[in-house]
């Protein structure tokens, strides 16, 4: 698989979904995603797992698509994995499906997404001091309250997702001072009455 069509963002259906929501094949799909290829043993031990269920529940994401063979980073027997795209598309049709599990696991995957960035916001509550003046100066922890419709809303949402698309190759891959970066989008409505 080239390198282009490993950074396409999948989106998800019913099947895939399916194969996706469970905690820690989230986890495992996001390390994979964040870090690069590893062993099942490598992952086993950063998520605190066993190397069985690690293993298992890399075969799973296989299955569905979502990691693969990485096999010029193994030797001998050992079986590297690396992420396959970049990221998921989340259709909100899932959480209407006429199947109950579907809905269910439509359910679970958007609770762990979110579990998943107030953990990241924790994370960086707590660590924010051992970070360079430089870093915490270039961190953000904003929100706003609009007024929007339904379509103005999207409008903004898409706004943003180009805005974000036009930073991914900005740093020169070889630039010390480069992070990764994480940047949660939240747009939801809120009820005044």
């Amino acid at each position: 698989m080239s390198e282009q069509e490993r950074s396409e963002v999948r989106r998800l259906d019913a099947r895939s979904l399916r194969g996706l929501a469970h905690p820690l094949r989230m986890r495992l799909l996001k390390v994979l995603r964040q870090s690069g290829p590893a062993t099942a043993s490598q992952l086993a031990e950063r998520l605190g797992e066993s190397s069985g269920a690690t293993s298992y529940h890399l075969r799973q994401l296989a299955e569905h698509g979502f990691v693969e063979d990485a096999p010029e980073y193994g030797k001998g027997r050992e079986r590297w994995w690396r992420a396959v795209h970049r990221g998921v598309s989340f259709d909100d049709a899932l959480l209407r499906d006429g199947d109950p599990d579907v809905r269910g696991a439509a359910e679970l995957f958007m609770h762990e997404v979110a579990n998943n960035h107030m953990q990241e916001l924790a994370t960086w509550t707590g660590t924010r001091g051992d970070w360079p003046s430089e870093w915490r100066r270039s961190s953000d922890m904003s929100d706003w309250t609009l007024s929007l419709t339904p379509e103005l809303a999207l409008e903004l949402i898409l706004k943003m997702h180009e805005l974000v698309e036009s930073y991914r190759e900005s740093a020169p891959p070889d630039d010390p001072a480069a992070k990764q970066v994480r940047i949660h989008s939240h747009v939801i409505p809120t009820n005044t009455d």
